[in-house]
């Protein structure tokens, strides 16, 4: 069996990225729709943090022009004055704060909008090829990393940097003697806090990605328990959730530990300058070369110099995160809808439901092998066709290409003459209708669900088709009736309900054309009856096209088609089909062997009798 950790790291994505230039300039692009903040985010800035730089230097002259000099008055006019500067630098940062906040959440807003709306557009093969849980991954935290870093990072870039800079400027004014002792122990602080940087941000980074191994093992673990306790796994999934776990306790062990012996070795190093600093300055103040005042401001000015570069050291990791999340994301937006409308396309005028496939070719990829070949037919408006065959042989992408989820390779697909690549795709799909095999339901009522394809409809139309489609006798016995509340996936209603539900929608949404893949499935004998007579009245004066397995529920249609490894084999009518002796009597002679082998009928009987 294989290592869990193992396995789950490798489902890891990149956490970080090198630093890329364009992806930076199309991240600050987000910034353009919020100039007026950032001019007064600028301005706060400047509040907050140039104000401050005066501080230490009005303190040291309340040692020496106040307390030392005695006179109390000095002292009285510089409090005050510090008091003042306070009260203003308080103002700009809770400027600083709330603009920082304004633009980081309509960053984020902007972005999800921006990525939703663009994914919403993108053609099936894009999901095919994209689990859901990476999609929703990029729209929730690559989002937020990227906003992270415009509202968070660039601020405290900017406003510790202005500070960093208005520090060592002071500094060097003051006294350039001071400041080259206290940088003495600059570049051994440099190595260790490069070191230390790269070894804590790892740790840290090993700790997230223990942590996302539980989170993925849980999931599994609790969509799965069904499975899980059906094959007594209970043991096994409980030892490889002990081992995650473990591994994540050490991972965060060893970073703590790590922390531990790494940043008072720095702090130790920077309190050596500071202590240089007051060697020196102390003699030069016993040498009347420089006031104890002086030397204070100097020594608070020294202290306040290193939270800056620890601040803006910290934005290194941000900055590497959200390029990681950025390449994702702009990865996404830069991905090209397949099925999108030509310039010239027109809205494709009400339809009689003609459908005609023109020696269609089509594969999924073009490194595949052929899904349909040379597919030809018509069907005219107002008849019902059945498409059987066994699973894989092509009868779904029929189904898509008609949708237009994908484009033929060779051929065309056409409805009323006009083909598929020349209309809008809206005004195409506004005229269709698909029933699937699990009958899905979304969060919400069921009106809303029935609404589903046409958010206009009164109460009274929702009610007509419930009704049309046997689901109102279900409803009539809810509590708060079509208000009812179907949970997550319609998870508070059974599978035959959303079945009928989805009847319910497709009826009310009035297509002109209207496909069934696999409807009844999925239900037990009772159920599939009165799903049966839902769609008499669903296919009544519409083009439909059925896939099913079980032919029972086929027979009555005007027309079958038979495919086989992406061909039309057969074509006829249930009767006309058994006369054939071909592939749908086989098929149709399996399942009528299955249903009525338990009465110990032998092969000759049950041919006889299917004949």
């Amino acid at each position: 069996m294989s290592d869990p950790v193992q396995v789950y790291e490798e489902l890891e994505e990149a956490e970080q990225r090198p630093f890329n230039k364009q992806y930076f300039f199309r991240m600050l692009g987000y910034l353009g729709r919020y100039r007026r903040e950032s001019v007064l985010i600028g301005l706060a800035i400047i509040a907050s943090a140039g104000v401050p730089l005066f501080e230490p230097y009005l303190l040291g002259r309340v040692v020496d022009a106040g307390i030392i000099a005695g006179d109390f008055s000095v002292v009285q006019r510089l409090a005050l004055l510090i008091m003042a500067l306070h009260l203003l630098s308080w103002v700009g940062s809770r400027t600083r704060t709330w603009m920082s906040a304004v633009i980081g959440e309509g960053v984020l807003f902007d972005l999800r909008d921006d990525l939703f709306t663009h994914i919403q557009r993108l053609s099936l093969r894009f999901y095919d090829k994209h689990p859901v849980g990476r999609i929703m991954s990029r729209i929730t935290s690559d989002v937020e990393s990227i906003a992270r870093l415009l509202h968070t990072g660039l601020v405290t870039f900017v406003g510790e940097g202005i500070n960093l800079i208005g520090i060592l400027a002071v500094m060097l004014w003051m006294s350039w003697r001071l400041t080259l002792v206290a940088f003495v122990t600059i570049p051994l602080l440099t190595f260790l806090f490069y070191k230390a940087r790269t070894t804590i941000e790892t740790g840290w980074k090993n700790v997230r990605k223990t942590v996302s191994n539980i989170s993925t093992n849980l999931n599994e673990s609790v969509t799965g328990m069904q499975v899980t306790q059906s094959f007594a796994r209970e043991r096994r999934n409980m030892h490889a959730f002990q081992g995650l776990t473990e591994t994540s306790k050490e991972t965060w062990m060893q970073t703590v530990r790590a922390e531990e012996v790494i940043w008072p070795s720095i702090d130790l190093i920077g309190v050596t300058g500071t202590g240089l600093v007051i060697i020196v300055g102390a003699s030069m103040v016993f040498n009347e070369t420089l006031t104890v005042g002086f030397v204070i401001a100097f020594i608070n000015y020294l202290w306040r110099f290193w939270a800056p570069l620890s601040a803006m050291s910290r934005l290194y990791g941000m900055t590497l995160s959200a390029m990681a999340g950025a390449e994702r994301i702009f990865n996404f937006l830069d991905t090209a809808p397949e099925i999108a409308n030509k310039a010239s396309a027109a809205p494709l005028p009400p339809v009689r439901g003609e459908v005609q496939f023109d020696r269609v070719n089509f594969k999924y990829d073009s490194e595949q092998e052929w899904i349909l070949h040379d597919v030809d037919f018509r069907v005219r408006p107002g008849e019902t066709v059945a498409l059987v065959g066994h699973t894989g042989s092509g009868k779904t992408s029929i189904i898509s290409l008609l949708l237009r989820f994908y484009d033929p390779v060779e051929g065309a697909v056409r409805v009323d003459g006009h083909d598929l690549r020349d209309v809008q795709v809206e005004s195409l799909r506004r005229q269709m209708a698909i029933v699937l095999q699990d009958g899905f339901a979304f969060s919400g009522t069921i009106a809303d669900n029935i609404r589903y394809g046409r958010a206009t409809a009164s109460d009274a139309e929702v009610e007509a088709a419930a009704k049309a489609v046997r689901l109102h006798e279900f409803v009539s016995t809810l509590e708060d009736g079509y208000n009812h509340d179907v949970g997550e996936r319609g998870g508070r209603i059974s599978v035959g309900q959303r079945q009928l539900l989805a009847f319910a929608r497709a009826l009310l949404a009035d297509p002109r054309i209207l496909i069934l893949d696999e409807a009844t499935s999925s239900v037990d004998t009772e159920t599939e009856q009165t799903i049966q007579q839902a769609m008499q009245t669903l296919l009544q004066g519409r083009t439909a096209f059925i896939i099913a397995h079980r032919l029972s529920t086929i027979r009555h249609a005007d027309r079958i088609m038979v495919i086989d490894k992406g061909r039309i084999v057969e074509w006829g009518t249930h009767a006309e089909l058994l006369g054939m002796h071909g592939r749908y009597f086989d098929l149709y002679l399996t399942q009528f062997a299955a249903h009525v082998n338990g009465h110990g009928q032998n092969g000759k009987v049950i041919k006889e009798r299917v004949a």
